[in-house]
């Protein structure tokens, strides 16, 4: 019954937002792949025109059709990206099937990944998806950095945890990060991007899923209230750029989705100060 309820309120607390996007593309599978450029002032030259998938809120289980995931997993594969980044919300309830999530994974390119943990993962089974996850060699990050190997340079993935159940500590998740070179940072709630110093870079999330049932022109301002001021696309926050993918997952039995399709991101990491960055337009 939460999810029900979770739903309701998301068909009440949505909000049409633009994003800038390079393209978007129908997929069969019920999703668009939508792809976008974006400037980092301090990115490593060796990683000019790097290829990142940001795959979140897959949702595996009742509320997702499976041939989606699959789908979209497949796509991936085919867009051939150096790094895979996912940003949580594996699974919904203590139903959903852990199981499959490793399936799913070892479906994904045979790249670096790594990876946050979203609310429903920590209010259900976050040491089994956890382990399910380090099985098919994903780095799980919970407030804290690795260093990822990516054309003979050093790139820094620094995950927060989720805003959502309060687990978040950018502070922690920073400590000791190189002074210079490549940084990403992911997160699953987007509001965590309030907390990240100045890091002149790129913060990938989801949570949302776009406004999941949008009623455009009604509850801007609802969402506000309720502490969600970014619900899809590109936002300067700080220092940094951030990102709110509309997710993958739910849209299936009982969950539908409106004005929201479900989504997987490619983002092609160019190295500037975002002069022509669709990102800052």
């Amino acid at each position: 019954m939460k999810t029900t309820r979770r739903a309701m309120l998301w068909t009440f607390g949505a909000v049409t937002l633009g994003a800038a996007v390079a393209r978007a593309l129908p997929v069969a599978g019920g999703f668009e792949q939508v792809e976008h450029e974006v400037w980092l002032p301090g990115l490593d030259p060796a990683h000019e025109g790097l290829k990142v998938a940001h795959l979140t809120d897959l949702h595996v289980g009742d509320t997702t059709p499976d041939g989606r995931l699959v789908a979209a997993a497949r796509a991936l594969v085919a867009a051939s990206p150096d790094l895979v980044v996912l940003t949580g919300d594996f699974v919904t309830t203590g139903r959903d099937p852990v199981s499959r999530v490793g399936e799913l994974m070892a479906l994904l390119p045979a790249v670096p990944r790594v990876a946050v943990l979203g609310n429903h993962d920590h209010w259900t089974k976050p040491a089994a998806i956890t382990a399910r996850l380090e099985a098919e060699g994903i780095a799980v990050l919970h407030n804290q950095h690795t260093t990822v190997r990516l054309r003979g340079a050093g790139l820094s993935a620094i995950g927060v945890a989720d805003a959502r159940t309060r687990q978040d500590d950018a502070r922690a998740a920073v400590k000791g990060l190189p002074d210079a070179g490549s940084r990403l940072v992911l997160t699953h709630a987007p509001t965590a991007a309030d907390a990240l110093p100045p890091l002149g870079t790129v913060c990938l999330s989801g949570h949302t899923h776009g406004g999941h049932f949008v009623v455009p022109g009604l509850t801007r301002g609802a969402m506000a209230l309720g502490g969600q001021r970014y619900v899809r696309g590109w936002y300067q926050v700080g220092g940094n750029q951030l990102y709110v993918s509309r997710g993958i997952g739910a849209g299936g039995a009982g969950v539908p989705r409106l004005g929201a399709n479900p989504e997987v991101t490619l983002l092609t990491l160019r190295r500037g100060d975002g002069t022509g960055s669709l990102a800052m337009r």
